[in-house]
């Protein structure tokens, strides 16, 4: 079985062609053939064709949105004269919100469905609706589609991680509560720790950290969600690129009163143009922040703000825990800056994670384990994969 899998991020387009081994496939006997990413959506566009996560060929292309991007990817894919068939379509979608507890096929209820928490999910959920409607126009509907939802690896977690110190009324009225994100992300660590280090998924206590533009972290009892950094929207948590993660609330309201703006450009702000940006003042891509990270202050302090806040999470989670097995950085920033994984680690000697340094310098783009072997918590990077756990939540649902 042929899938193509669309993940769509905050700014950039992940498409893959993944075969499958079987109709019950494990991570293994999934296989990328084709792997490509678009980034800067909007701006200077550019299409990568991918390689073990490395670049082996790019070009400009032009894509003002996602529906663009989408059509350009499509276009791509049928140049290459692939002689293969595409029997089914995964599509990431980020919100499921509360009308969704299994991935599911694609209809125009679906997609309605997709559309309805936009408000709460403003950089995705509209996004992968112009991904899907573009992508049945161009199979003209004949090839079954579905949509495995970030949401659902934290649907679990328990009312006393979920729940927000408000009037309980509002909450079920609304529907408020942590719905949590990077869901595929943070599951793909959890099944790909239990493998490589012979554990049954049922005694995988770690915690997961998906770090990149978004990030989050996840408490991982049992090999299920028990708690997670991002919230009711994928704003809370972590500091993240862009996002400002966790925040008084009063400073909103604060910050448009002195600013004589509306509260929703203050939302805007905290989206957009906050975490390691608004710190930086510079950029929110670590590759360029860590050539700076020695002259210029407000780099080097954004970078510390980062790297402690995460660990305040991994903190807390320990102790959600009562104790963990291991720590696993995932996502590109998880998977490559060493100084943060350096950084990170060094400050959890206290509950036995010693850094194995020769180990840290050499994984990077792969997994392994970080940590010595006589360490009482063990570091491990895993590559996040979203493309294959998205490909064998297809085949399952179809």
């Amino acid at each position: 079985m042929n899938i193509l899998v669309f993940n769509a991020g905050s700014a950039s387009l992940k498409f893959e062609l993944i075969r499958a081994d079987s109709d019950n496939p494990d991570l293994q006997q999934l296989h990328k053939i084709i792997s490509c990413s678009i980034e800067h959506i909007g701006g200077d566009t550019v299409l990568s064709q991918l390689q073990d996560n490395k670049v082996i060929d790019k070009q400009q292309i032009s894509a003002k949105d996602y529906l663009e991007a989408t059509q350009q990817s499509l276009k791509w894919l049928n140049e290459q004269e692939i002689n293969i068939k595409f029997d089914v379509v995964g599509h990431r979608i980020v919100h499921g919100a509360n009308r969704f507890t299994t991935p599911v096929l694609i209809d125009d209820k679906v997609i309605a469905d997709i559309e309805a928490p936009k408000e709460v999910a403003p950089l995705h959920n509209a996004n992968a609706v112009d991904i899907i409607r573009a992508t049945r126009n161009y199979f003209d509907r004949k090839v079954p589609m579905v949509a495995v939802f970030d949401t659902l690896f934290h649907r679990n977690i328990p009312d006393i991680a979920y729940l927000y110190g408000i009037p309980y009324e509002l909450s079920e009225r609304y529907q408020i509560k942590r719905y949590g994100f990077h869901g595929i992300s943070h599951q793909y660590m959890a099944t790909r720790y239990a493998q490589i280090t012979n554990t049954p998924i049922a005694e995988v206590d770690i915690i997961t950290l998906h770090l990149e533009s978004g990030c989050s972290a996840t408490a991982i009892k049992a090999g299920k969600s028990i708690d997670t950094s991002m919230g009711f929207t994928p704003l809370e948590g972590l500091m993240m690129g862009k996002r400002c993660g966790d925040i008084d609330p009063a400073i909103i309201n604060y910050l448009a009163n002195k600013e004589s703006v509306e509260v929703s450009e203050i939302e805007d702000l905290l989206n957009h143009k906050s975490g390691l940006l608004g710190i930086s003042g510079m950029s929110h891509d670590t590759r360029v922040l860590m050539e700076h990270f020695d002259t210029n202050k407000r780099v080097r302090i954004a970078i510390e703000v980062f790297c402690y806040r995460i660990l305040k999470y991994i903190g807390a989670y320990l102790a959600v825990l009562g104790g963990a097995k291991a720590i696993v950085f995932g996502g590109g920033i998880g998977e490559n800056t060493l100084y943060m994984r350096d950084r990170i680690c060094s400050q959890l000697t206290w509950c036995g994670l010693k850094l194995d340094c020769g180990s840290n310098q050499q994984t990077i783009d792969c997994e392994g384990r970080i940590s010595t072997d006589d360490s009482g918590l063990h570091a491990y990077v895993i590559p996040v994969e979203e493309g294959l756990q998205i490909a064998q939540q297809t085949i399952l649902t179809i």
